[in-house]
Order: structure tokens, then C-alpha cells, then sequence
């Protein structure tokens, strides 16, 4: 929504909602007082600016990492009449990145839904559906020669599905950050993204460099006592996923390029990657889930835990699907597991582009311009001289 606004240059201002004023109002108060500068990119981003525009708002509040760092150490915190709460405050304002940038536009509206039965429903779903397909084709409780379940679903099937869903959610989440790129980086100030810059931005995403505190010694959960748990957790999702998906290119290589079919023996490359991948993603979510219901209540929006926990006990299922599957592919149980395993894969597929998993997009784009604009001079010292 936006109003015109005559002292403006003839332009139309975005006006705020609710919970990007509360932010503006927090920044100010932030950017009078600057105790937590050191702790993560959102302040000394913040100091580059006397005021928040509406992009500015959404910038910061995809460059917050929600570890609470902030929150322990302010003196406006509540009790105090300010009730200084950045991380809930930019939580809140993340929601409404995620929605306002989904592509299309319409589909945002499954961000104000309830996340666990979003994804929960959509998995076991396309499970039910899987399963009567599987059992109209009588292959459901047999076992095939080697563990072999293309089998049960060719190859080519498989591949036509599940890339095409896997494509639209590459493509819809594409759309998305470059909208929101384009917003927080108008081309008034277009810079060249130098390697130096994106080699940072890299490099921050990889570390998850800012769920450290900003001292190196972790988050704040429960209680104002440190913790590296979130930021190990983190690290065994991520990178669990990340070999899990390397494992799936790895076998599209063997079976396309080399012209070896399914099913790999164990030791074979694209499965100890598979294992690596799935393990990671069974500690790191069953750690998540833990973690989030420990959380303190004041650090963060209550009304996202449900996508939040919907989020991590799907990635969960997944990863324990996945890897029964390979412990029972030579049974009769392979055809069961098979449909339990796609169906919540092609669930997660479907539900990637408007779930949490958005997050960590809007968030690489937000270290990447940060890693762009520190290499810029000052604009607010600029404007003292």
C-alpha cells in the first residue's frame, strides 16, 4: 500500500504497517545509543543510516540472525518503558518479507497459514496418494531383485516429476530475491559486486558467521547463558542437505553420463554421501526441535513456530525416510518406504519456496548488499562533513 505524498518530489512513499514502524522506532532508539555495534552486521548497518525506509527496514531485518545476542545485553529491554525487543521486532518483519516477495504474488498468503499443518498435510498427502497408486499396481508390499525401485517408478517418471516441482521452486524463489534485491538496492545506488564482496558474503553464509553472537561464543536461547548449539545444528542442516542434494546430482551423473542405473552399492559415492547427508539432517533438525522448544518466549514470534517446527519435522522425516529405505530396500518393505520417502520429498519440493526454507535465501541477499555497502564510504559521515 502506498500514499502520495506532495513534499515528496511528486513520488509515492510506501507506508508502514505495524511491524515495520516498530522496527523504525527500535533503529532509532538503537541508533542513538550503538551498545551492540559489535554484535552482528544489523547495527553497523544500521548506523549507516539517520532514517528507515521501508526497504531499509526489511534489509535489517534479513541480516538479523535471531540470536538474541541484543536482546540480553539491552537496557531498554522491557521492564523499560522503550520495550526494546530487536530480534522479535525484525522476526515479525521477516514474515512479511517472505510473504509481500513471494512469486506469485498470491501464494504468499500460505506464509499467514499454519506452517506444521501446511507441510505435515501436503507430506503425508502425497504419501496417501503414493501409496494407493502404489497399490493399484500391486507393487506395494513387494520386494524387487537388488533393492531396485525403479522397478516400482522408472527413472524417467521420477526425474519429469520431481524436476519440474524442483524447477518451479528454483524459479519462485528467484523471482522472490530479486524483487526484494531489487528494493533494498534501487539502482541510484548500483555499485559493481566486487569478488571481494561476494567471496564475504560467501563465506559468511558457509561459517553462518553471526549465530557466534558476535563474541564468538554463541547465541542466547533460554536464558542469558551463550550457546554454539544453534550454530552446530544449523551447521549439520545445512550441510546435510547440502550433501543430500550432492548425492542426487551424483547419481543423475552415474546414470546419465557413466550409464549406471539404481540401486548404488553402499560404498559407492552418491550413497556415502546420501548416509553423510541423511545423518546430518537427522541430528541437526531433531537438534532444532529441541532448541525451539526451549526457546525464550520474548526472543522471537510466536505465531511462526508452528511454520518453524512444521519446517524442521518435515526435514526430519525426510532424512529418516531416506535413510530406512536404503536399510530395507531389499525387502518387502520397499515399496511402503519408497511412497512414504518420495511423498515427503515432493511435500517439501511443493512447500520449499513459501516454508522457512525461504529464509536462508533472503538472508544470503542481505550479507551479500552488506558485504557490498561497507566497501562503500559512509554516507552518514559523508553528510557530517
Amino acid at each position: 500500500m502506498q500514499l502520495f505524498d506532495p513534499n515528496a518530489n511528486q513520488q509515492l512513499i510506501p507506508v508502514l504497517n505495524v511491524q515495520e514502524s516498530e522496527v523504525q522506532r527500535q533503529m532509532s532508539i538503537c541508533n542513538a545509543c550503538r551498545y551492540c555495534e559489535g554484535f552482528c552486521a544489523v547495527f553497523p548497518a544500521m548506523t549507516r543510516r539517520l532514517e528507515f525506509a521501508q526497504a531499509d527496514i526489511h534489509y535489517l531485518a534479513n541480516l538479523c540472525h535471531n540470536c538474541g545476542a541484543c536482546l540480553h545485553a539491552c537496557q531498554y529491554a522491557a521492564p523499560h518503558a522503550f520495550e526494546v525487543n530487536v530480534p522479535k521486532a525484525m522476526a515479525k518483519v521477516r514474515l512479511d518479507t517472505y510473504s509481500e516477495y513471494a512469486w506469485p504474488r498470491a501464494m504468499g498468503r500460505l506464509y499467514q497459514r499454519n506452517g506444521l499443518t501446511l507441510a505435515l498435510a501436503s507430506g503425508f498427502g502425497l504419501v496417501l496418494f503414493l501409496c494407493l497408486s502404489l497399490l493399484a499396481m500391486g507393487n506395494l508390499f513387494s520386494a524387487m531383485p537388488g533393492g531396485n525401485f525403479y522397478g516400482i517408478f522408472p527413472h524417467n517418471t521420477l526425474a519429469l516429476m520431481f524436476g519440474a516441482v524442483f524447477g518451479f521452486a528454483l524459479i519462485a524463489l528467484g523471482m522472490g530475491v530479486r524483487r526484494f534485491w531489487r528494493d533494498v538496492s534501487p539502482p541510484a545506488a548500483h555499485v559493481t559486486l566486487k569478488s571481494s564482496a561476494a567471496l564475504e558474503a560467501t563465506a559468511s553464509v558457509a561459517r553462518l558467521k553471526y549465530l557466534d553472537g558476535g563474541h564468538g561464543q554463541g547465541c542466547n536461547n533460554a536464558d542469558d547463558r551463550f550457546t554454539l548449539w544453534r550454530r552446530r545444528f544449523h551447521h549439520l542442516t545445512f550441510y546435510g542437505f547440502l550433501l543430500c542434494l550432492a548425492a542426487t546430482a551424483c547419481a543423475t551423473l552415474y546414470h546419465y553420463l557413466l550409464g549406471m542405473a539404481a540401486p548404488y552399492p553402499v560404498l559407492s559415492v552418491p550413497v556415502l554421501l546420501g548416509i553423510t547427508g541423511g545423518l546430518g539432517l537427522l541430528v541437526g533438525p531433531a537438534g532444532l526441535l529441541y532448541l525451539n522448544l526451549r526457546r525464550n518466549e520474548a526472543q522471537g514470534d510466536a505465531q511462526q513456530k508452528p511454520m518453524d517446527r512444521g519446517f524442521i519435522a518435515l526435514l526430519f522425516l525426510i532424512s529418516a525416510s531416506g535413510l530406512s529405505l536404503l536399510a530395507f530396500r531389499e525387502t518387502a518393505a520397499l515399496g511402503l518406504l519408497l511412497a512414504i520417502h518420495l511423498g515427503l520429498v515432493m511435500a517439501f519440493f511443493l512447500t520449499m519456496p513459501y516454508s522457512k526454507f525461504a529464509h536462508g535465501i533472503f538472508r544470503s541477499a542481505a550479507l551479500l548488499k552488506y558485504a557490498i555497502e561497507k566497501r562503500q564510504p559512509n554516507p552518514v559521515d559523508a553528510g557530517s562533513d
